[in-house]
């Protein structure tokens, strides 16, 4: 399935030299975003996932998406102070600055095999805090699916040698 036609792109946004990819018109394809969420799926079907960790806000919408068709549970990562109970973070680095991403704290434990989501991989920074939150913890991150990579940005070298998945590639 050629994903690519539910990809808009929008120009100089959300500042001038920016080309912004725009996933709406998948996410309101039944076609397309069935075909997003089946093949993924079928790439971790076999690979004993039993949790899947979004970061908000499309990688709720992948995650939970891909948690149901996988069988696994959902793990939300947020923004400090967003979670309702007890928290443990990861701090990391920006371009201009540092960000954190928090979950709570029995949201993943040893025995836990995670696949992390989102819709892009861009400089691979805030895919590497997920990843280094989720080992913190005691648990084995499987793999990474994307639904976007920009390739340009290389952001797949902060991933190492793990398994990703992306299901779109701009160069």
């Amino acid at each position: 399935m050629d994903l690519e036609q539910y990809i808009r792109d929008i120009r100089d946004f959300p500042k001038e030299g920016i080309v912004f990819k725009d996933i709406t018109p998948l996410l309101a394809s039944p076609e397309g975003f069935k075909g997003a969420i089946d093949t993924i799926t079928a790439e971790y079907a076999d690979k004993g996932v039993s949790k899947v960790m979004g970061a908000e806000a499309r990688g709720f919408i992948f995650g939970g998406a891909l948690a149901y068709q996988l069988g696994a549970g959902f793990v939300p990562a947020r923004k400090p102070g967003k979670l309702p109970s007890a928290t443990t973070s990861h701090t990391y680095e920006l371009e201009y600055g540092t960000d954190a991403l928090e979950v709570h704290t029995d949201a993943f434990g040893p025995g836990d095999r995670v696949l992390i989501v989102d819709d892009v991989l861009a400089t691979g920074g805030t895919a590497a805090a997920k990843a280094a939150l989720v080992e913190k913890m005691g648990a084995t991150v499987v793999g990474f699916a994307f639904l976007i990579e920009l390739d340009f940005l290389r952001g797949r070298e902060k991933l190492g040698g793990a398994n990703i998945v992306s299901l779109i590639h701009v160069v």
